[in-house]
């Protein structure tokens, strides 16, 4: 089984996009959309949930009134100013505790529970192209990198369910934790960036965590024709730390164009950009295989 990630070090780069064409090109095949935190691939695919699921991702204190004393000991030793004391009682606001259960742990009384709290749901859907599966965390909750590891465990299990060869995952943007649980263990990561300084620094980013892991990528240059010297920047450094260069796209108004009819820009319209995305598709076909794990 191959499971190939779509990342970006930034957002904005088009990621999605390419995900939502490489499927397409790919299909049947399960996907994962695993930026857990703000997803939009389900924008384009339209995925119909067969199986929803809440994710338990962190814990809130909660204070018993009817055994504590009122001693204001959780109050001094919290440090994020979770603990209220109103008309001489105390509770705790769910909205600045951090879960971190020094409360819990020094209450003389042993008034203060630390219930398992739902941060978010999960879902195993079918997609026009295939199965796949992803998630949405509450507003401002954490534990991203646990979900977006749940995703990758469940997809596996499906894949093999159903006798699956490839999974394909959108990526989250960035180098945090939802990046390193989407990369690590992966067979081939897809490394989209564009042609600006920050562009460039943030691949150099992601470029790096891949090395860390021993993950084989490569890079496709998106918008490539809107500033050539920095295109050329970044194929010299490619070039320079032995990555594969799967190509380049240029500025084109169909991607756009499709994104406004909810479709995979392969699917909306034969161009001559969309043969580029499916010689991008067969390049990246034969590097996952030469690569594999």
């Amino acid at each position: 089984m191959r499971e190939i990630v779509v990342l970006s070090g930034k957002g904005g780069t088009g990621k999605t996009s390419l995900t939502a064409a490489f499927a397409h090109l790919a299909s049947p095949v399960l996907i994962c959309d695993l930026d857990v935190d703000a997803p939009d691939l389900h924008l384009i695919l339209h995925p119909e949930q067969t199986q929803t699921h809440e994710f338990m991702g962190g814990h809130t204190a909660v204070i018993d009134s009817d055994t504590c004393t009122a001693c204001g000991l959780c109050g001094q030793m919290c440090r994020f100013d979770a603990i209220e004391c109103v008309d001489g009682r105390y509770r705790v606001n769910s909205l600045r505790c951090e879960g971190c259960s020094v409360c819990v742990h020094f209450c003389p009384e042993g008034a203060i529970a630390f219930p398992e709290k739902q941060s978010g749901h999960w879902f195993s859907s079918w997609t026009r192209f295939g199965p796949m599966m992803h998630a949405q965390l509450f507003a401002s909750e954490e534990n991203s990198g646990k979900l977006v590891a749940l995703l990758r465990s469940r997809a596996k299990e499906k894949a093999t369910e159903i006798g699956m060869e490839l999974i394909l995952s959108d990526g989250p943007p960035g180098i945090g934790c939802p990046v390193i649980s989407s990369l690590s263990g992966v067979s081939y990561a897809i490394l989209v960036t564009e042609p600006t300084p920050s562009g460039r620094h943030d691949l150099e980013r992601v470029v790096s965590l891949c090395g860390h892991f021993g993950v084989p990528a490569g890079v496709i240059v998106n918008k490539s024709d809107l500033n050539p010297k920095e295109c050329a920047g970044i194929e010299r450094y490619c070039k320079d730390h032995h990555l594969d260069l799967i190509g380049k796209l240029p500025f084109d108004p169909v991607i756009t164009h499709a994104m406004v009819e909810a479709k995979a820009v392969t699917e909306f319209e034969s161009s001559g950009f969309t043969n580029r995305i499916r010689s991008l598709w067969d390049r990246i076909c034969e590097l996952a295989i030469q690569n594999k794990n």
